[in-house]
């Protein structure tokens, strides 16, 4: 089943947190790549500056996803003031038409 994690980050101090963190939450979505069915960060208007991040796992149960969240490594360092985790269906699927860049290029 499909489970989308939508994460929005603290006000204040994420950047600080992401850039500690970062070698571990990379660490951790290897670990998890069987599963891992789409994952990034959300941008300000302007490109640059990261506001959350988004990610769809294909876990048998909310409760997986759940687990997976609770010890993600940027959520276990308090960068996030709000995480929502939903079921979702595939419905479109085309990933022929995402961008050929990271950055949306």
């Amino acid at each position: 089943m499909l489970y989308i994690i939508y994460q929005e980050d603290l006000d204040d101090g994420a950047a600080e947190i992401r850039q500690r963190v970062k070698p571990d939450h990379l660490a951790y979505l290897d670990r998890f790549e069987p599963v891992l069915v789409l994952g990034g960060a959300l941008l300000a208007e302007d490109g640059v500056k990261r506001t959350g991040s988004v990610l769809i796992l294909n876990v048998p149960s909310l409760a997986d996803a759940k687990a997976f969240s609770a010890d993600e490594p940027f959520r276990k360092a308090g960068l996030f003031k709000r995480v929502s985790i939903s079921r979702m269906r595939r419905g479109q699927w085309n990933p022929d038409a995402a961008p050929a860049s990271a950055e949306g290029n």
